[in-house]
């Protein structure tokens, strides 16, 4: 059945849901699906924004016919080469053979790389050019390695929305309406827009702040993202995130307990600590078990909390496997700015927390607490007065 959407005046939602898929970039759970947008823009010429997946290809090119409504698209506006943006460009190649894709220089070398041998009108374009279908110009603004090398965004300024590729959005479907102020935003969505951006975006902080910098300069009323709903109000909201997210800055003053147990033992401690924690400093503390947990939601929760305690057994001489994954995972994404306190156990020789230590005092500006709380095989009533002086110290930084 056909579902199209008006975004902004003359510019159509062609997009649709995936509530099938399990992992995205088959790695990174999705519980709630995931949406793909693509957007026509219907003037004088007709502009075509992206694609889609080859997963909603019967929804979306049903949505796109209906929208087009006997028209022929002038344009294919690439903005990003990513499959699960443009697993469709040579099935609307086939359909449009006049169609001209208009892209970077880049977009095309990676164009050619997926699809050879497509034969088709092509426009390039970079920083600072532009497209005239009528009444709207679309001005081209370079977005390097956000989280491709290729992206560009796109600013109309007729109706003053951002076309801003993969920026901006979140996991999830779009449920009904395609507009974030339709929706509880920070119930329904908040938490996947952060672990969306932590795990795919995170590392490319300092190319999201160069783009945040250009969009400062832009008088924008909607941001049209290729996942997730749009933005029409309340944007220095959602902006305000992308601040402090692309600087590492924490979003709140919560403590984060990811703990890496065997049997049990290591992950007792952690709780014991956890609630002395709280009843101590007052702060929300949240706790993980790094075996069960995906990492993607650990990574999501670095994001958001300024303090990260790690607990864990030491494991064939060295940190544990998953623990170990995980610390690794915050390094590959420039993690920095936080406040790490170490925790280990070990029956005869612990040297998690030493191990530990050297890989996170590695990440950039980061204070890793002097002591380690250190026990063996179990807590007991002698590792008492050591543990809340471990709970003092962090409470305290």
């Amino acid at each position: 059945m056909i579902n199209i959407q008006q975004a902004a005046q003359d510019i159509v939602w062609v997009g649709g849901s995936d509530r099938r898929l399990s992992l995205f970039e088959n790695l990174f759970p999705l519980p709630n699906g995931v949406s793909y947008n693509s957007y026509v823009v219907l003037d004088e010429k007709t502009v075509l924004f992206d694609t889609a997946d080859v997963s909603i290809a019967d929804q979306y090119l049903e949505n796109l016919e209906a929208a087009l409504a006997g028209r022929t698209p002038d344009y294919l506006v690439i903005l990003h080469m990513e499959p699960d943006h443009a697993a469709l460009i040579r099935t609307v190649t086939e359909r449009y053979p006049n169609l001209t894709l208009v892209g970077s220089m880049k977009t095309f070398c990676f164009l050619d790389q997926f699809f050879p041998g497509l034969a088709q009108n092509r426009l390039t374009v970079k920083e600072g050019d532009t497209l005239c279908s009528g009444k709207h110009t679309f001005h081209f603004v370079a977005a390097p390695m956000v989280h491709w090398p290729e992206v560009l965004f796109a600013y109309d300024d007729f109706t003053k929305s951002l076309f801003s590729a993969d920026a901006f959005g979140t996991f999830g479907t779009v449920d009904g309406s395609i507009f974030a102020d339709d929706h509880d935003f920070e119930k329904t969505y908040l938490d996947e827009a952060r672990r969306y951006y932590a795990n795919i975006v995170g590392k490319y902080g300092q190319q999201v702040q160069m783009v945040l910098k250009k969009a400062a300069g832009l008088d924008i009323a909607n941001i049209l993202p290729l996942h997730g709903p749009i933005w029409r109000k309340d944007l220095g909201w959602f902006l305000d995130k992308y601040q402090k997210w692309s600087t590492y800055t924490p979003e709140t003053d919560d403590v984060l307990v990811v703990y890496a147990s065997l049997y049990g033992h290591t992950a007792s401690a952690a709780e014991t600590f956890a609630a002395k924690l709280q009843a101590k400093s007052g702060r929300h503390v949240s706790v993980f078990d790094v075996s069960k947990t995906d990492v993607s939601y650990l990574i999501s929760e670095v994001w958001r909390c300024r303090t990260v305690v790690l607990f864990s057994a030491t494991y064939n001489n060295g940190i544990y496997p998953k623990m170990n994954d995980f610390i690794e995972d915050m390094g590959a994404l420039f993690v920095q700015n936080r406040t790490f306190a170490l925790a280990e156990n070990g029956s005869w020789a612990p040297v998690a927390g030493k191990l530990m230590r050297e890989k996170v005092s590695a990440f950039k500006n980061v204070t890793v607490l002097e002591d380690t709380f250190s026990f063996r095989s179990a807590l007991h009533a002698g590792d008492m007065a050591k543990l809340d002086a471990f709970v003092d110290a962090v409470a305290k930084a």
